[in-house]
């Protein structure tokens, strides 16, 4: 809906001008949301159930595999998931024993997690099968177009990381 400010509403203020309806299925955060959760979900069935991991747990592992010794909080900046996501994939996690939780030696009041030997295990035996699904998604894309995705995915992230630090369109 856009505002035409040259129109007043019955109640004196002013009218609010009809805009076309949205077409979902073009709008860009919608699509990617679509093949994210595509994406996501096919190399899920792959690791979920024989690894009793979500998602989230996945993602989780995932980032401390590459990153160690994070917070929950870093967890949350890392992957940019809601922190209640988070909480409830470290409690998984940490009952499996695929991470573990101690103090920060350089700052007692910090949590660190890591993985564990097993979660280490594990993310060693995932992430070939992730590798494989990206593979094969990526192998539509010629060279040329891998590398113009590659670029624009950096130039929306960055977009919306410039959003996040200072509010939505301000």
């Amino acid at each position: 809906m856009t505002i035409d400010n040259n129109t007043p509403g019955s109640n004196g203020e002013r009218a609010v001008a009809p805009r076309d309806d949205l077409r979902l299925e073009k709008f860009l955060p919608y699509r990617l949301s679509v093949l994210s959760n595509r994406v996501s979900n096919a190399i899920a069935q792959a690791y979920g159930a024989r690894f009793h991991l979500t998602i989230p747990a996945w993602r989780v592992m995932a980032i401390l595999g590459r990153f160690p010794d994070l917070s929950a909080a870093e967890l949350v900046e890392q992957t940019a998931m809601d922190k209640v996501a988070i909480s409830r994939a470290v409690s998984s996690l940490l009952k499996n024993d695929y991470i573990t939780r101690s103090e920060d030696p350089a700052d007692r009041r910090r949590q660190v997690l890591n993985l564990s030997e097993q979660g280490r295990d594990v993310y060693e035996r995932i992430v070939p099968l992730a590798q494989q699904y990206e593979n094969d998604l990526m192998a539509s894309l010629s060279a040329e177009e891998r590398q113009q995705l590659d670029s624009i995915i950096e130039k929306l992230m960055d977009r919306a990381q410039a959003w996040a630090e200072r509010g939505l369109m301000d």
